[in-house]
């Protein structure tokens, strides 16, 4: 078995497979289960050299893993024409080969590697070709058996055969046959020939199949190209639905034709939906009823409430357990401190664990895609720091205020529930997707530095370190100016170590005091170390290295086995790295306050009414964040199967909402860079093909348990504390890292921001290159880009908090360009499919 390439046939050959399917023997549907029973037509062969040719096919047959034993069919036939007397050895041929030929397959194809590499369904197509001596004229026989049977050693693999292309022939013409074999070999081989061979009730219908396949082969002038290379196949192949549209066989009854997206062929990926991209589902219907979307959702995800149990198990599902729970801790820890610095501990680390853990457990159970992982969010970050100061200005109660306030935006997107709100999700397009996404990831992306930043401040490299000044280096603990020694301190300050010298109030004075040895330096080895080893391992399952077994589960477990890597380097130096901090104690961070929040006593009446304006922004920013995450990960790229539900996950946002407001734990939407990652880690891919050949995508394991696993084990970080608290935090940096940019993958918006730099003739071949003007497209790039970049300048402001708003308006200008035919046109008619830059068609 070669590596695999795409096949170059010559056009020759394929007219003389035409001749022989007009002139040979057709048999379909024969009823046999052995290659004896094979029936041959008489008028086509002489009876004499009937017996030569069922000889021949019945000799035993040597494959290609035993080179050594290699006979072909134009062996065998000077085997049998230089017997002496042709009437007499003839005779017994068939009886003969008979013992040569078994119906069972022998141990060396039971042991076969292949079998592994194929689907169980899998049925055999046998084209056996070659010249013997004892024919002056071709003889041809196509073959279709009723039901596939088991033909033993006829097969290298032990797989029963459907089909069956017989050419023998005179030896002069030995080549011209074996490239007619390579054509049948082909076109059984295509998907659409393939359909219509099992489907064809005559010889009529085979040569519609040809006659469609010669309509749709391409020639290449034998001056351009070298028959003998090789050519790599495509990464990605052009759909075949407008062939099945003209083609009567099909038995989908046809197709809207190929939908082109710029670089990838559309799929049909289940009942997902995504806003903007072409038929827009029931999930996104107006029922125009009283929660009707709502219990539609429940409807449609009811019948797969138990399949989304047992589909959890597999390996993988473990691997994307481990994976997302570090990036969900990671996130908990980072906003629980951020939180707690912007509400002086009212809420904290601790409360973050656990709204994080119930939120996200109940959600993955009960939510309508549990492929989204919630999480807290900037926009929600600024709104509670703005909400804390304002009731400090004003002297309110800061926790019953809050409460009001995510009492009136539960109140609030319960209506949105009620009215089919959601279904305003249809006019989100790829323009507003990309640009929100983009945004997310670039965030990680800066935040992992930004931390990393942030910890060489405080162990600074000592970069004014000189060797001929050794001797002068020194720190000391010198008392304080208004030093009066105690009792407790009966020890000279000199003595002391640097953490007594602080705890007693002495100052530390020196060129050395604040040299922290190769802690910054072996962070950032750390930090880098664990992006470029995750990136790395993640895409060995493509590498050559190792079984195809071996390189997927290395992949699976990429990030897993990068933290693992890293802890033992980080263990092994020996460098004090910071390390993963977790709460030890079940209990509020802030003495001042319990885990419920009374509603009433704390601030007049009037501030439960006004509550209702700030819970405005709340719910715009709520429904926001989860409906275009959602939209992002119900995308038919990602070929979901049992359906979203953007109506109930919006129920149960609010239901949280409540929740988390009662016991003041932080406010939790959907995270589009962590949600996306939880898709990469589950997306299952074929895993039976040719050897070498690429796996292709199947689909994502939609299932409820890792979601739920993720959060429970978040929960009981509190009991794990001694374990995570080896984990150096700049290796947890440096999966932010990798999560950022592995979200940006198939970000159309990259494409183009990299073709601004491209001369044109190093472009890629994509679709719409090929017919929408290159300025327009650039024109289309820099708007997007600007609005991305006007977004970024309202996120690092007090403005974030109305971030969501601005998301909205920037799809509003989108749309505005977008109708505005003067400015570009982003859309072009090609052979019946719509080009669109915008995402609309896409």
């Amino acid at each position: 078995w070669s590596k695999p390439h795409v096949a170059t046939l010559s056009l020759h050959s394929l007219f003389e497979l035409k001749t022989c399917i007009e002139k040979g023997t057709i048999l379909l549907d024969l009823e046999a289960s052995t290659l004896p029973q094979f029936q041959i037509e008489i008028g086509q062969l002489k009876p004499e050299l009937k017996d030569q040719v069922m000889y021949t096919l019945l000799r035993k047959h040597r494959h290609q893993t035993k080179k050594s034993n290699l006979r072909s069919l134009a062996d065998i036939g000077k085997t049998v024409s230089s017997a002496s007397s042709p009437a007499t050895a003839h005779r017994n041929l068939t009886s003969n080969s008979l013992n040569d030929f078994s119906d069972q397959p022998d141990r060396d194809q039971l042991k076969n590697k292949l079998m592994k590499k194929l689907p169980r369904d899998a049925e055999a197509s046998n084209v056996l070709v070659g010249g013997v001596d004892f024919l002056d004229t071709p003889f041809v026989a196509f073959v279709r058996l009723q039901q596939a049977a088991m033909l033993g050693g006829l097969t290298e693999v032990p797989v029963p055969t459907r089909f069956l292309f017989v050419l023998l022939g005179p030896k002069s013409k030995a080549k011209s046959y074996h490239e007619i074999g390579r054509a049948i070999a082909t076109l059984m081989s295509d998907e659409v020939f393939h359909d219509i061979a099992y489907k064809a009730k005559d010889r009529q219908d085979l040569l519609a199949g040809i006659e469609e396949f010669l309509d749709e082969v391409i020639v290449l002038p034998p001056g351009e190209w070298d028959p003998d290379i090789r050519i790599e196949p495509p990464k990605s192949l052009p759909s075949s639905d407008k062939r099945y549209s003209s083609n009567q066989y099909n038995a989908g009854g046809g197709g809207d034709g190929p939908q082109m997206n710029g670089d990838t062929p559309g799929h049909d990926g289940g009942q997902g939906g995504g806003g903007g991209h072409g038929h827009v589902g029931e999930e996104l219907m107006n029922t125009g009823k009283f929660c009707g979307g709502l219990i539609l959702d429940i409807k449609r995800k009811l019948p797969f409430f138990a399949s989304d149990f047992y589909d959890a198990i597999h390996i993988q599902s473990l691997s994307a357990i481990l994976f997302i729970y570090l990036g969900t801790v990671t996130n908990a820890i980072t906003f629980g401190g951020l939180l707690g610095d912007a509400t002086e501990n009212m809420q904290g680390v601790l409360e973050s664990f656990l709204g994080t853990a119930l939120t996200g457990a109940i959600f993955c159970l009960l939510g309508g895609q549990p492929l989204t992982i919630l999480s807290s969010t900037g926009p929600v970050l600024v709104f509670e720091r703005l909400l804390f100061n304002f009731s400090k200005d004003h002297d309110f109660d800061y926790l019953e205020f809050r409460l009001w306030i995510g009492l009136w935006s539960a109140f609030f997107c319960l209506v949105l529930v009620a009215t089919d709100a959601s279904s305003l999700v249809k006019y989100f397009t790829r323009f507003t997707e990309e640009g929100f996404s983009s945004l997310i990831s670039f965030i990680f992306i800066y935040d992992a530095f930004k931390k990393m930043l942030k910890l060489a401040h405080y162990n600074p490299i000592n970069a004014d370190y000189d060797p001929n000044y050794v001797t002068m280096y020194d720190c000391r603990c010198m008392p304080p100016p208004d030093d009066v020694l105690t009792s407790s301190v009966n020890t000279t300050w000199a003595s002391l170590d640097k953490k007594q010298c602080v705890m007693y109030g002495g100052e530390l004075i020196g060129p050395a005091c604040g040299f922290v040895p190769d802690v910054t330096l072996m962070s950032f080895i750390l930090f880098l170390g664990t992006y470029t080893c995750s990136m790395s391992l993640k895409k060995f399952k493509f590498s050559r290295f190792f079984p195809t077994t071996v390189r997927k589960l290395i992949s699976d477990f990429a990030i897993i086995l990068t933290i693992v890597i890293f802890c033992g380097v980080d263990a092994f130096v020996g460098v004090d790295t910071p390390k993963l901090i977790v709460p030890t104690e079940f209990k509020p961070t802030s003495p001042n306050r319990g885990w419920f929040v009374p509603p009433f006593g704390g601030n007049p009446w009037w501030v439960y009414l006004a509550a209702a304006l700030p819970a405005l922004l709340v719910t715009i920013l709520v429904f926001m964040d989860q409906q275009i995450t959602a939209v992002i990960v119900n995308r038919k790229e990602h070929k979901l199967k049992k359906g979203a539900g953007y109506h109930l996950d919006l129920f149960w946002v609010a239901i949280l909402l409540i929740v988390c407001s009662f016991m003041c734990l932080p406010w939790y939407v959907a995270a589009t860079v962590i949600s996306i990652a939880h898709i990469d880690s589950l997306k299952m891919e074929t895993e039976c093909s040719a050897p070498g050949e690429q796996p292709k995508f199947l689909g994502v394991r939609e299932q409820r348990v890792t979601g739920v696993f993720v959060f429970v084990l978040t929960g009981l970080s509190v009991f794990m504390a001694p374990i995570l608290k080896f984990i150096p935090m700049p290796v947890l940096y440096g999966v932010f890292l990798y999560m950022g940019v592995a979200s940006l993958n198939g970000v159309q918006f990259l494409d183009r921001l990299q073709l601004l730099l491209m001369p044109a003739k190093h472009q890629p071949d994509l679709i719409y290159l090929r017919h929408v003007p290159q300025r327009r497209i650039h024109l289309f790039t820099f708007i997007q880009a600007l609005c991305l970049a006007l977004l970024w300048v309202l996120k690092s402001t007090v403005a974030a908090i109305i971030f969501p708003v601005m998301v909205r308006l920037k799809h509003a200008t989108h749309v505005q360009t977008h109708t505005n035919q003067r400015l570009f046109v982003t859309c072009a008619e090609y052979n019946g499919c719509r080009v669109d830059l915008t995402g609309i068609c896409l």
